[in-house]
């Protein structure tokens, strides 16, 4: 997702500089007010898939906002994700600086559809972009700096990109390999974008050897595909989507594996969950996704939170003490 936007410099930690309804079109005529918050989790959770470089909603938050409604709704972590090299750079530049919330971490890598962009040399507006080795050289860089926990989000996308396009798909299978390696060679947990691919996703983590830590970031298979996944020792990691009256498959997913690999998330400020689908979404929400994933898996609130902290704590190496 390109950004026009200056990348921040400096000690401080950047405000949100990335406009959400840029690239929504439907933003206009949207309700772009923020939903109330619900009532705070009876256990924290980590809210392991976020991007707080976009900025959304009729009131402007800074990062310290997200992070203090977070805190008191019960999410005391949060991971920031940067897919494209704006975002890299700006969620890099977050990680650095003196006041970033000790509760955050980040991950960075070039998007499926930025990889695509990056092949053609030019991204949708026409501007000239470098290449996609070069963008994933300067991916590598900047996951050797502080906080980074996680490559991602990578994989391939269908949806956006054609996969009959010979040369996009090249692209994102090649992104997608490049930062298979990088995980292994980091030592780092991998999130997959997968949409609309989980059979090349599989082949693809198949034949180059998935990283020991796989997370599908905002999981969009049905139950058989969940099986799969969690087979081979992945993780599910479940949005607010997972709450939308349309997603019958997607909870027949998290039935069929339980709790014991999977994770939340928001993508937000995007996938904001029902009753408030559409408007503005940040981590404090996450109660409401919480609800369904402790509803569809038989569980009660406070054992799912604690399970989900647990696995997210493992997977991502999450410190003691860094919390909200």
């Amino acid at each position: 997702m390109p950004s026009p936007h200056e990348t921040p410099t400096g000690p401080a930690a950047p405000a949100p500089v990335r406009d959400r309804e840029a690239i929504d079109p439907r933003g206009a005529k949207r309700d772009r007010s923020w939903p109330p918050a619900p009532a705070p989790l009876p256990a924290p959770v980590i809210d392991n898939h976020c991007h707080l470089d976009f900025a959304d909603g009729d009131e402007q938050l800074t990062v310290h906002d997200h992070v203090q409604r977070a805190a008191a709704a019960g999410i005391d972590g949060q991971i920031t994700i940067g897919s494209d090299l704006e975002a890299v750079r700006w969620t890099a530049a977050l990680l650095a600086s003196e006041d970033c919330p000790p509760s955050l971490r980040g991950g960075v890598a070039v998007h499926p559809n930025e990889a695509a962009l990056h092949a053609r040399g030019k991204d949708h507006e026409g501007r000239e972009l470098v290449s996609l080795e070069d963008a994933i050289a300067e991916v590598s860089a900047l996951l050797r700096g502080p906080r980074m926990a996680v490559v991602g989000e990578t994989g391939l996308d269908w949806f956006r990109t054609s996969r009959k396009d010979e040369q996009a798909r090249t692209a994102q299978i090649e992104s997608f390999r490049a930062h298979i390696a990088l995980a292994k060679e980091l030592g780092l947990p991998l999130q997959i974008h997968d949409r609309d691919a989980h059979r090349d996703v599989l082949e693809v983590l198949e034949a180059d050897g998935a990283p020991e830590r796989t997370v599908f970031h905002c999981f969009s298979g049905d139950a058989e595909f969940a099986r799969a996944c969690a087979d081979r020792g992945w993780y599910l990691s479940f949005a607010g989507t997972v709450t939308f009256k349309n997603a019958v498959a997607l909870r027949e997913a998290l039935a069929e594996v339980g709790l014991k690999r999977v994770m939340v998330e928001t993508d937000a400020p995007f996938l904001t969950p029902v009753p408030y689908r559409g408007r503005p979404n940040s981590s404090y929400l996450i109660p409401l996704t919480m609800a369904t994933i402790a509803e569809v898996t038989g569980t009660s609130l406070e054992q799912a939170c604690r399970t989900i902290r647990r696995t997210t704590v493992d997977v991502y190496d999450w410190p003691e003490g860094a919390a909200a």
